[in-house]
């Protein structure tokens, strides 16, 4: 639950750190893109759809993001916004690649769900939606694509509602709709947001009006929408709460605005309302007490890797959310898991794809850290004290294959890049005990289509994905007599993982059963947290 924190310094407090979810399609990369177009990071945003050249969104670096269109990756970009500090978490849409996005939900203080006006609340959105409520984050919502044909405004409210189970509260109210969609009208501060049509990078026009009654409205909206309005508004008043800043906080109200992200309109009202109402940096859970912002002491934690961002580098970046503290480059941090001290010499911000050096960062802000495999998912990193992040999960993959290099020379080369993407998060990798090969796990099928792409691209080396007999893996766990017995006498079932913990694969729901009854002392799990 997000808390308001009066004693936090002024540089914490006007940072605000959020990701935006959405099912794939929603316009999340569209929007994105605007944030950036308003912040001042891009002069000119990149149309997702467009052809050629000009289609290169500027978060999409991936190859195959850029063929697809499809953000894959999680990538953070910080940029200013008025006197506020924005720390975007990018987020994969599609939903083969969620176990990213749940990570990388739990390197923000609140996340912003978009919604495509004629489409509603889909299955991605929420199961999504489910994860920031599992950790209480607060949501602010936005309704796209308004300028095309969308559903009555009531019914999206409360399919929200009903759907997801949280009271929604209108912040802005659309006018016309499809063709006849104009603008809206601002609830919370009383003003006319007339779209431009003509000019999609171009702020939308605001009108300064005395509340609904005032003759001005007449002039910009034409009589029978100007009625509807009125006659919605006085029921939006009266059936739905007011926007209260602690129950958006703590995760039971969200505020929605309406607009489309391709016509820069109502993206900036957005912005005004997370800078208004988001959460400042937030307390972050951890053994054997909590990360607090306002503390002196620096301390952060890798929430996500990513290897060779730049092909021509062989560079793994970690990103770490700063915790609490003040960070300044080159300065020691111990890297709790190995209890070695780390210097930070060259650690970056990332401004969508550029990356300049961070000579600086507070709690709130997410930095980069080249490093050559030291850094996982889960890692802490602190001033010297034994903190541990918790509550960063790792899922068991629902999808396994065995992987062959397609020169049998090369398997070495292979098992190397194969490392370096469990160590991404990207995949799971087993050894079985039994046989050559690696099996790869994954959570839906176009991952191995990524993977195969990027092993070639980045290792020049093509690879083969074939059917696997398994069909589920479980880590083991139990006393150690208990486990190496079970992992002797189940040797044709067993294989570690990239960080050697035995796991057990399974072909059917039966295997599963027999263990249970057999050993009634091992424990099988379909998740671990990333943390040692």
């Amino acid at each position: 639950m997000a808390a308001m924190l009066d004693n936090l310094p002024d540089e914490i407090a006007r940072r605000r750190t959020f990701a935006i979810i959405s099912h794939p399609d929603a316009g999340k990369t569209t929007l994105t893109e605007k944030f950036l177009l308003y912040g001042g990071a891009i002069q000119m945003a990149g149309q997702v759809r467009a052809k050629g050249e000009s289609r290169r969104t500027r978060s999409d670096f991936m190859k195959m993001e850029q063929d697809r269109g499809i953000s894959v990756s999680a990538s953070a970009m910080s940029f200013d916004y008025g006197p506020y500090r924005f720390n975007l978490v990018d987020t994969p849409g599609h939903s083969d690649f969620s176990e990213d996005t749940y990570r990388t939900l739990t390197a923000v203080d609140a996340a912003v769900m978009v919604i495509d006006g004629a489409k509603g609340i889909e299955s991605q959105t929420q199961k999504l939606f489910e994860v920031c409520r599992l950790r209480d984050l607060p949501i602010l919502t936005f309704c796209n694509k308004m300028d095309r044909e969308s559903r009555d405004t009531f019914e999206i409210i409360d399919e929200i509602q009903d759907s997801l189970a949280i009271d929604v509260t209108p912040a802005s109210w659309p006018i016309g709709v499809g063709r006849d969609f104009i603008g809206c009208y601002d609830l919370l501060h009383d003003r006319l947001e007339l779209m431009d049509r003509a000019d999609r990078n171009k702020v939308a026009e605001s009108i300064s009006i005395e509340g609904l009654d005032d003759p001005l409205l007449e002039q910009h909206i034409p009589a029978d929408l100007l009625e509807k309005l009125r006659e919605e508004v006085e029921m939006v008043r009266a059936l739905l709460p007011p926007l209260d800043a602690k129950s958006l906080l703590e995760g039971t109200l969200t505020p929605i605005w309406f607009g489309s992200a391709i016509n820069s309109f109502g993206v900036k009202e957005l912005m005004d309302g997370i800078a208004e109402y988001g959460p400042v940096p937030q307390p972050q859970a951890a053994e054997p007490r909590m990360m607090r912002p306002e503390e002196k002491k620096v301390a952060g934690f890798v929430f996500k890797v990513q290897a060779n961002m730049d092909p021509k580098h062989r560079d793994r970046v970690a990103f770490v959310r700063i915790a609490s503290g003040h960070f300044k480059r080159g300065m020691k941090l111990t890297h709790v898991r190995s209890k070695k001290v780390m210097a930070i010499s060259n650690p970056v911000l990332f401004l969508a794809a550029d990356r300049e050096l961070a000579e600086e960062a507070w709690a709130g802000d997410i930095i980069g850290i080249p490093n050559h495999g030291q850094l996982r998912i889960g890692d802490t990193l602190t001033e010297g004290e034994a903190l541990r992040v918790t509550g960063i999960p790792s899922f068991a993959p629902e999808l396994l294959q065995t992987v062959r290099a397609g020169d049998p020379l090369k398997s070495k080369h292979l098992e190397k890049a194969l490392m370096q993407f469990a160590e991404e998060g990207a995949a799971k990798v087993f050894k079985p005990m039994i046989g050559s090969g690696f099996i790869v796990g994954v959570v839906g099928a176009l991952q191995f289509e990524v993977l195969a792409s990027r092993i070639e691209l980045e290792y020049g080396l093509p690879v083969r994905f074939e059917a696997s007999q398994f069909t589920s893996a479980r880590w083991v766990s139990g006393d150690k007599a208990t486990v190496d017995k079970f992992v002797n006498e189940n040797k044709g079932h067993m294989a570690s993982d990239n960080d050697g913990d035995s796991v057990y694969l399974t072909r059917l729901q039966w295997d599963i059963d027999r263990v249970v009854r057999d050993y009634p002392d091992v424990n099988l799990t379909a998740t671990k947290e990333m943390m040692l």
